[in-house]
Parts: C-alpha cells; structure tokens; sequence
C-alpha cells in the first residue's frame, strides 16, 4: 500500500539539503519505489513530503542511503517523521524543476 511520508528536520538549512541531494543523488539515482518528493523550508526547518509504494521502501532508502550518505554532513538533531497510508494520489502534471 502507498504511503505519505512526513519528514521535519529542524535546523537543518537550505544548503544542507542540496548538498545531501549532491551526495545521495535521490534525483539522478530515484530510489526503488520512491513515487513523489517535494521539499521546502519554513525558516526553521526542512520540510519534506514524499510518497513511497510502501513503508519499507522508504525505510530501505533512509537506511542503505540516505543517513550513510549525509553521515558527514553534521546535521542538527533528528528528524521528525510520520507515515500515513496513502488514501488517492493525484498529480495533474509535472512542475518544472527552479
């Protein structure tokens, strides 16, 4: 079943962000059953959703990926992360990368 993923990380900056898409490379190398990201910043934290074809996919990604490769960026804290089922997921047309 598709989940909705979550995730605020507090502290953690804009720039930090991009330099973990730089060294996980989400975008070039998608993560199986990664469906969705989006990403923004509140002026205290990253705040990310994603959907993934199940949980376990996202938490494969947070596991063999992710967190080894930002081990040694010195991110603050933990971030914070609920999963929800999926209930309908619509998305009427791609937005253009800024």
């Amino acid at each position: 079943m598709s989940v909705v993923m979550l995730m605020r990380w507090d502290g953690v900056t804009l720039e930090q962000y991009d330099r973990a898409r730089q060294l996980v490379r989400w975008e070039e190398e998608p993560a199986a059953g990664g469906l969705f990201h989006v990403a923004t910043h509140d002026g205290q934290a990253m705040r990310i959703t994603d959907i993934w074809e199940t949980a376990e996919h996202f938490q494969q990604f947070v596991e063999q990926r992710l967190m080894p490769g930002i081990a040694d960026l010195g991110l603050p804290g933990e971030p914070h992360v609920e999963i929800y089922p999926a209930h309908r997921i619509f998305v009427p047309g791609s937005i253009p990368q800024s």
